[in-house]
């Protein structure tokens, strides 16, 4: 409804909006790019993309990054903007603020448009926190391993394929679902939930959620 679309997002607490921050800055350190902000109600959404195929035909799984927190005011916003853009503002936001203000340009990336199942997801049992961060820190010395120092983007997209489109485990897991959660920052000492629903996979955690879409192709 146009009456709950809002220029600004205010939050119930403060810690929400230096979790954003600390959520954007993490994605931003993995890819430069877009963080999508959905409100539904009380609640907003906000999403990033960690990994994603680049090339037609390529094995690298689709891998988003999930943060949830909760809106003082309800909204129905939904925009996809830039990382810098939102970082900037929340940047000039004090210990006490609660506000973030809506960027006003936007921009187009085809993984917003690859949506996760809201329904129908069982569950499988859980993946320790420790093993996929095992997994991760693996997944990166081999891809650091693989690439040369000056490589292309065929290179560097091959390597990427190979490590994190491997499976983790016996249920179809990719790799890069451990790459994720660990670069977000989403895990500690505990254990992830791991979901399934058809293509996709949820690692869920009190940190957040990793959703992974596997096969090839292009989101």
């Amino acid at each position: 409804m146009s009456e709950l679309l809002t220029s600004s997002f205010r939050f119930a607490d403060p810690r929400d909006l230096a979790d954003l921050k600390t959520f954007a800055t993490r994605a931003r350190a993995i890819d430069d790019g877009a963080i999508r902000l959905q409100a539904a109600g009380s609640v907003l959404a906000a999403s990033v993309c960690v990994l994603r195929p680049r090339l037609l035909g390529e094995a690298t799984p689709t891998i988003l990054g999930l943060r949830t927190m909760a809106l003082a005011e309800p909204s129905g916003t939904d925009v996809t903007v830039a990382l810098s853009s939102v970082l900037d503002r929340l940047a000039r936001a004090g210990e006490a603020d609660v506000e973030l203000p809506v960027p006003p340009t936007t921009v187009t990336e085809s993984w917003t448009g690859v949506g996760a199942p809201r329904g129908g997801w069982e569950l499988l049992g859980s993946v320790s926190d420790a093993r996929l961060r095992a997994a991760a820190e693996a997944g990166i010395a081999e891809v650091a391993g693989i690439v040369p120092d000056k490589p292309g983007a065929l290179i560097v997209n091959n390597a990427r394929a190979a490590v994190w489109g491997r499976e983790l485990d016996d249920a179809g897991l990719p790799s890069g679902a451990a790459f994720a959660a660990f670069a977000l920052g989403f895990l500690g000492d505990g254990d992830q939930k791991l979901y399934r629903a058809g293509r996709w996979f949820r690692l869920t955690g009190p940190r957040g959620h990793v959703l992974a879409r596997t096969g090839s192709g292009l989101p």
